[in-house]
């Protein structure tokens, strides 16, 4: 007599349910280390195109960020009135040249460092081995090397 089970096997692997799943711990991770400091994890990424690219119009500002244009308004006035972020230019009709104060750049190095404790902890020596493979990965497409 033969038992065979009608039970399915496991499903196949989607990268895209495991970044997914990943990403989420990231930012949750990433949010409770950035929250001493007050920023957030979006805050922190418009500080990082700020600082990154000069010149970065508000519509730049928002794809590079995947918000509206808009909202980046309300973020870069939120983050002006902080006293993070000034607009050389802050004149009806010429465009923004948006820079961080340095109060912003300070900040941004302080953020920098919560991340780089994140990153240890998520993908570190003793992370889980499989988050490792991850970060190897994508140190390797982004030309930074792997870590030993």
């Amino acid at each position: 007599m033969t038992t065979e089970s009608a039970r399915p096997g496991p499903p196949a692997t989607s990268p895209s349910i495991v970044l997914l799943t990943l990403a989420h711990r990231i930012e949750s991770e990433l949010g409770a280390a950035l929250s001493p400091l007050g920023l957030t994890v979006s805050r922190l990424g418009l500080l990082g195109h700020i600082a990154g690219v000069p010149g970065a119009s508000f519509s730049d500002l928002a794809r590079m960020s995947g918000i509206t244009v808009q909202s980046v308004h309300t973020a870069v006035k939120a983050l002006a009135g902080a006293g993070l972020v000034r607009d050389g230019k802050a004149r009806a009709g010429s465009a923004s040249t948006l820079e961080l104060t340095p109060e912003g750049a300070r900040l941004m190095q302080e953020a920098m460092g919560a991340v780089a404790a994140v990153d240890e902890a998520l993908f570190g020596a003793d992370a889980d081995p499989i988050q490792r493979q991850i970060a190897d990965a994508v140190r390797a497409a982004f030309g930074a090397g792997a870590t030993e």
